[in-house]
């Protein structure tokens, strides 16, 4: 009887069906866990501990809590608090803000402005992820990470794309009823997640914010013309987890460790073929509370409690009234020669009036 174990035929399993200990601990390229974590970014060597042994961190979707557990790199992926951690240094991450005119290919055979001129300001050969065509502008991602673009650029993936259009005339909640419930197009029918207006019409022309999962050809400006309101002017804002901001019209920028993280949490969940947890959009008007991340600075979602107003200040009393004398003091009422301090409004006694 052969034994499995000396098959050369036998297939290997993959790197991830072998645990990460029993795999790394006999390998001259595995590295301590903690010091994985603080090459990336993550924390100091000794607050990654902390996160080991609270339960944070998993290896391939395992949580590990010793501390002398090692990974390798190369193979393994790490996530904090359920989200992965970059580890492959090699992979770069660029969003662009690109121009309208310029068309989302790396050559254009009719000899437009195209991506290089973007593309070109890094070592790595970057390619963008997914397309705007070239009188939108907007968020681009460029990345060398092709496992990454794939599953975002994939339509079965349905990631959310919001877009800012100016368009003709006076857009109606009757109209956004009409995308949000959906229209036919001569390609199929098609229904925007969200839509909202974007303050008041103005010469003729709104504004309105479109939320929505497909990547159709053109697909919002052939949306809005469906319904009698032609496309002026079209600017992608958010892509996934990703929002433009106050990136300017052509500049390019590195993703935060945040957005990255975001990235790769994404790409892991299509793969483990989760479905993307819904984004409940905060309002534009929603104050923002420098340091959030809870606490009784944030006013809790979905709250209808009015801020509080601060009390006002009271008022000194008037110069006729500092003279007199206190209640049930002695004297003649002009406060001459009371022993007595004047009473101000701070000194006044629980439910005594000015």
């Amino acid at each position: 009887m052969s034994d499995d174990r000396y098959d050369d035929e036998a297939a290997e399993p993959h790197p991830w069906d072998v645990p990460a200990h029993d795999r790394a601990n006999d390998s001259p390229t595995s590295e301590r866990l903690q010091k994985v974590m603080a090459a990336a970014g993550v924390a100091s060597r000794r607050v990654s501990e902390q996160m080991i042994i609270a339960g944070r961190v998993s290896v391939n979707g395992v949580p590990v809590r010793e501390l002398g557990a090692r990974i390798e790199p190369s193979v393994d992926e790490l996530a904090v608090d359920g989200v992965v951690v970059q580890l492959d240094q090699s992979k770069r991450y660029i969003m662009l803000n690109k121009p309208t005119g310029v068309v989302s290919t790396m050559s254009d055979e009719n000899g437009r402005p195209d991506l290089r001129e973007f593309t070109d300001r890094f070592e790595e050969r970057l390619y963008n992820v997914g397309r705007l065509d070239a009188e939108t502008s907007g968020l681009l991602l460029l990345t060398n990470d092709g496992e990454l673009a794939n599953v975002l650029a994939h339509p079965r993936y349905g990631v959310e794309k919001t877009y800012i259009a100016t368009v003709r005339g006076e857009i109606t909640p009757l109209t956004l009823k009409r995308l949000t419930d959906g229209i036919e197009l001569e390609d199929g029918p098609i229904q925007a997640d969200r839509a909202r207006l974007v303050g008041e019409a103005s010469r003729g022309r709104s504004m309105v914010e479109v939320t929505l999962h497909s990547g159709r050809n053109r697909i919002v400006r052939r949306m809005l013309a469906e319904v009698g309101h032609p496309v002026i002017d079209l600017v992608r804002r958010r892509f996934g987890p990703l929002t433009l901001g106050t990136l300017p019209l052509g500049a390019t920028r590195e993703l935060t460790t945040v957005e990255r993280g975001a990235l790769l949490t994404l790409a892991r969940d299509a793969r483990e073929g989760k479905e993307p947890a819904p984004r409940t959009p905060k309002s534009p008007r929603e104050p923002r509370v420098a340091g959030s991340g809870g606490g009784a600075g944030r006013a809790r979602s979905g709250s209808t409690e009015r801020p509080r107003r601060e009390k006002p200040v009271e008022r000194a009393r008037p110069a006729s009234h500092r003279g007199a004398a206190p209640r049930g003091g002695s004297g003649s009422g002009t406060g001459q020669g009371s022993s007595s301090a004047p009473r101000t409004d701070r000194h006044r006694r629980p439910g005594e009036s000015s």
